[in-house]
């Protein structure tokens, strides 16, 4: 399911098939099927051994009732929600293929940890899917040996050691590579309830080895009689989260659907993935405000202190009229710098003005994202300052110094070159006049 909606998301099947030509398996084929759950389309990928499949017309559903003899129970997982922070993307491809990699006998099974560290670290797969699938793997293997009581190099998989865990882990680390996302976030994980069947007898929902492996974050139930969070589904969680729980800013761009054999009446059987842009916050940003107040100071000397403060590093420094002690009007200069430019600043202050003393404290403040661009107009071209808020331009601001030289050389006043400046911007991003806001 995972590999499906990587697939509908718009990883192209053959790059599934050239990546997975570059590890040793048993003879196999891949199928990447378009099909619907409850009226939801989505991609069926599935692997399959040997060269040649026959399509039975029961196919789709044949392994509904299928009991799993392994520690896992069905390799089948839904109900989690990724959401990967990329603005790239690629056509949605999903067809019929089949792989035919270097082959080692049919029925050759790669059953234990150190079996599948050898696999992969003899690959010729790229340093991330080899380090993620690995890591997949050693959760799964670190999980099995606390359960078991063993090492984790004499666990045996049952489930991950059979050929087509080995290529839903891979692939499913071969896709994200693909895609390229910063950051993969998962929503609240939820299970179901009653229990499994395995080779060890009947446990209870959610399965050992999956509770294992999500030590530590957000698991639920819901009243659906199936395993929908297998250990492999839990480990590629683990490896992979960002984190796990609340629906994070991001705008969508892109959704897949992996599809599960599985059809449930109470929802789809369906894995959504949704490729998105994370939408960033401005942050406060932390800094020092100090403070002095002058009452015998000419406006020449304050004027020539505060540019002194200034260049000390303050990003802001500016004067405010106070009534001080004995009713006598006065002079508050407020300066604000980052942490690193304090004891400069409050230097400064001391020598060059005529206070006995400053008082500072930290505060944050928050401020607009800021960007030029260049804009066009019968007086030449015109910086632009722009203000973002999360992504979304709110304030503009043509560069004064550009205006002023503009309109001096031109002979006229600075506000219309300001004017042609706004009107050039907006025509330019809007393809209407400003009068058209």
């Amino acid at each position: 399911m995972f590999v499906g909606a990587l697939t509908d998301l718009g990883v192209a099947p053959s790059v599934f098939e050239w990546e997975l030509s570059k590890i040793t398996l048993e003879d196999h084929h891949l199928h990447f099927e378009r099909q619907e759950r409850k009226g939801i389309a989505g991609v069926k990928f599935g692997v399959h051994a040997g060269a040649v499949h026959i399509h039975p017309e029961h196919e789709h559903h044949e392994d509904l009732d299928h009991e799993h003899d392994h520690d896992h129970g069905d390799h089948h997982h839904h109900g989690h929600h990724e959401h990967a922070d990329t603005g790239a993307q690629a056509g949605s491809s999903a067809g019929h293929a089949h792989s035919g990699p270097e082959l080692v006998p049919t029925g050759a099974i790669h059953s234990t940890y150190r079996d599948m560290v050898e696999l992969i670290d003899k690959s010729d797969l790229s340093d991330f899917v080899k380090n993620h699938s690995l890591g997949v793997f050693r959760r799964l293997a670190v999980a099995e040996a606390r359960i078991h009581g063993s090492s984790i190099d004499d666990v045996h998989f049952h489930e991950v050691g059979a050929l087509d865990s080995i290529v839903d882990v891979v692939l499913a680390c071969v896709g994200i590579e693909s895609l390229g996302v910063a950051e993969i976030h998962f929503s609240q994980l939820v299970d179901g309830h009653g229990s499994i069947h395995c080779a060890h007898g009947e446990y209870p929902i959610p399965s050992p080895a999956t509770i294992e492996i999500l030590t530590g974050l957000p698991l639920s139930q819901i009243a659906v009689p199936f395993e929908l969070i297998t250990p492999t589904g839990a480990a590629l969680v683990a490896e992979f989260q960002t984190s796990v729980g609340m629906f994070p800013a991001i705008r969508p761009i892109k959704t897949g659907y992996g599809l599960g054999s599985r059809d449930l009446a109470e929802r789809a059987n369906v894995l959504r993935a949704i490729l998105g842009e994370k939408v960033v916050f401005p942050a406060p940003e932390r800094l020092i405000e100090i403070e002095a107040t002058i009452d015998d100071m000419t406006p020449e000397l304050l004027g020539a202190a505060i540019e002194k403060i200034r260049e000390a590093g303050a990003v802001e420094a500016f004067f405010s009229s106070v009534q001080m002690k004995k009713s006598r009007p006065g002079i508050l200069l407020t300066a604000l710098c980052r942490p690193d430019h304090s004891v400069e600043v409050q230097e400064i202050i001391l020598r060059h003005t005529s206070t006995f003393g400053v008082r500072y404290r930290e505060v944050d403040r928050l401020a607009l994202d800021r960007t030029f661009v260049s804009v066009i107009t019968s007086y030449g071209p015109l910086a632009i300052k722009l203000g973002m808020l999360r992504g979304e331009v709110i304030q503009v601001a043509p560069e004064f110094e550009d205006c002023r030289k503009a309109a001096e050389k031109a002979g006229i006043p600075i506000k219309t070159v300001q004017d042609a400046a706004f009107q050039a911007y907006y025509e330019t991003v809007h393809g209407s006049p400003l009068a058209a806001q």
